[in-house]
């Protein structure tokens, strides 16, 4: 069981920045004093990081064109990568969608039952469900599998190109995505043009799933708010966080309604949207944002949170919070995000003028030590 205590770095707490030293016992943070001594001075102890929303993990799981076989490797790699980025609570966003290949519901149980197997990962890995609201066919299976698999997580996607399919043209970029989905350009055209078809249902049977979530305590929420309307139908119906609004209309609607708007990092790091959507920078400096995720780039939630604080934009207290006190807060994990005693010895150790991370620890183990920080708790 790891004891010391860790002194002479700057501790970020809720206040601020404090010299106070802090010891860590077994799985938790506690008061410090007779336990063995690591000098971290020079360094800086944060919040491990929480990402509420992440993809990135897929490029493990399937290098190239193809799914690996075996998903444990690809999940102690994954698990590599998230410890190296300082992230201690990772919710990998993995979808249930006709889209098919890793984002069929095939898949997506694979990687449910393989991760509900003691497989050695460090990192606390839980499970979003990206569901696609027009496969009405799945609702009752979806339902199962979230009840089967205690997730508590749920999002809600439309990836139909609706205007090309009502206009009776061809979706752009048809056949990369048919061969993603193992399909051939026809089938998977007939598929979306089905699924089209039965849009009229869609709102009522979305409707009656999310009461019987919300009566099962799952997190929901939307992806993508295109508008200040489609943000206030979502909250109508019991749907309460808002998954990279693409408006100010969409973040600002949600931010009068009292719902929870998350923002990609990558959006800050890149200084805009990939896909000319609203700047997340723009919506920070507003105050639409609670909570900044990785999206499809682990690096980029450490990175968005130290630009935002050398930008002058906000305090590092209240930048690391978008990717620590806050998500915890959101997902109802109380025995983490911030640096008190009794909470989980979830953190992360970091050099302020490099930003690099030097070692993470979830709940008192580490996950990723290197460098002149490895140095010091080796000594």
């Amino acid at each position: 069981m790891n004891e010391f205590d860790l002194v002479g770095a700057q501790f970020l707490r809720r206040k601020g920045l404090s010299a106070a030293p802090m010891g860590v016992r077994g799985r938790n943070i506690a008061p410090a004093g007779n336990a063995r001594t690591v000098d971290l001075s020079g360094f800086l102890v944060a919040p491990g990081i929480i990402d509420l929303h992440g993809d990135a993990f897929e490029r493990h799981l399937a290098p190239r064109r193809g799914v690996v076989k075996d998903l444990v490797p690809a999940l102690i790699s994954t698990d590599a990568e998230l410890a190296a980025n300082g992230i201690t609570t990772a919710i990998l966003a993995q979808f249930w969608s006709w889209e098919g290949g890793m984002r069929s519901p095939a898949f997506a149980k694979g990687l449910l039952e393989a991760l509900s197997g003691e497989i050695g990962m460090i990192t606390d890995c839980r499970v979003q469900l990206r569901f696609e609201t027009h496969m009405l066919q799945h609702y009752a299976e979806f339902e199962c599998v979230v009840d089967r698999y205690g997730i508590k997580y749920v999002v809600f996607n439309d990836h139909l190109p609706h205007k090309a399919l009502t206009c009776g043209k061809r979706p752009p970029r048809l056949t990369m995505q048919a061969l993603k989905g193992g399909r051939s350009p026809e089938t998977h055209l007939n598929l979306m043009r089905s699924l089209h078809a039965q849009s009229a249902e869609v709102r009522p049977s979305i409707a009656e799933l999310v009461k019987r979530f919300r009566s099962k305590n799952v997190h929901m929420g939307s992806h993508d708010d295109t508008s200040g309307e489609v943000r206030q139908w979502w909250r109508s119906i019991g749907v309460g966080i808002s998954e990279f609004p693409k408006s100010f209309g969409a973040a600002k609607n949600a931010r009068e309604g009292g719902d929870t708007i998350v923002l990609g990092a990558p959006n800050i790091v890149r200084g805009g949207s990939h896909s000319s959507n609203v700047s997340a920078r723009d919506l920070v400096m507003r105050g639409l944002c609670d909570v900044l995720a990785s999206d499809y780039h682990y690096p980029a939630l450490r990175q968005a949170a130290l630009k935002l604080v050398a930008e002058g934009d906000v305090s590092l207290s209240a930048s690391w919070g978008l990717i620590s006190e806050r998500p915890a807060e959101i997902l109802g994990l109380s025995d983490r995000g911030v640096l008190e005693c009794g909470r989980r010895a979830d953190l992360v150790i970091i050099c302020p003028k490099t930003g690099q991370i030097g070692a993470t620890m979830v709940a008192g183990r580490f996950s990723f030590l290197a460098g002149e920080v490895a140095d010091r708790f080796i000594k």
